[in-house]
């Protein structure tokens, strides 16, 4: 198989034909922040969290392919500003409390905010009016934590290929709707699978809350991204 050369903040890197800037930055233990990503999903490039440069031009790592002799620009104060600047907003349009939150530790946004070092946000709280769905079968809807990354639309299916999830509405008024009958049919495994997938507490197992204690959860010791490095090939 033929390879990519490109490199990533003056770090020579090598990729394939058909790795997206992300895939390939990880392969060579490069770390660019996303929200909306899971591995396995195909890319939706909804948070911009990811964006980088590439030739002056603004794109989303997750859905651009590499190409031979690209130069990506990843780390600059200018592109990490921007990102803080969008977890900020993401948190003050939404209703997130961290210390109450039963993803507290898990969570990949709340783990953004420690790496951006965020403490008040530039833009004021909206504090939106939104609802819990507790009746979607084992899951529960937190939807004031919801960040629409559309994980759990792309992800979460019945057995016979029905998505579960899905966006409703548009503009400041959008919001992920869930199909209740369907959700009643998933499984305990499928329950947790999904929460697992959200990168927020917005999915929630019914009946599994603070199984892990504090200081043993996934980023209670470990900074989101630091461990890309240890793992690349």
């Amino acid at each position: 198989m033929s390879k990519i050369k490109f490199t990533v903040d003056g770090k020579a890197c090598i990729g394939t034909p058909g790795q997206t800037i992300m895939e390939a930055a990880l392969a060579n233990g490069v770390y660019i922040p996303a929200l909306c990503r899971y591995e396995g999903l195909k890319p939706a490039g909804s948070c911009r969290i990811c964006t980088v440069r590439v030739g002056g031009r603004p794109m989303a790592a997750c859905t651009q392919p590499v190409s031979e002799g690209m130069a990506v620009e990843n780390m600059s104060q200018e592109l990490e500003d921007m990102r803080k600047a969008l977890v900020e907003m993401l948190f003050v349009e939404g209703n997130h409390m961290c210390p109450t939150c039963e993803k507290s530790g898990n969570c990949e946004l709340q783990a953004l905010a420690y790496r951006y070092q965020m403490l008040v946000p530039r833009f004021p709280y909206q504090f939106p009016a939104r609802s819990v769905e507790p009746t979607g079968g084992r899951l529960l809807f937190e939807y004031n934590r919801c960040i629409q990354c559309l994980r759990c639309v792309r992800s979460v299916k019945t057995k016979d290929g029905k998505a579960v999830f899905g966006p409703l509405g548009r503009s400041e008024k959008k919001k992920i709707g869930m199909d209740k009958e369907l959700a009643s049919k998933l499984s305990d495994k499928d329950a947790r699978e999904a929460m697992d997938r959200c990168p927020v507490g917005a999915l929630l197992k019914k009946e599994v809350g603070f199984v892990i204690p504090i200081g043993k959860r996934k980023f209670d010791k470990t900074p989101i991204g630091s461990d890309v490095g240890k793992t690349a090939s």
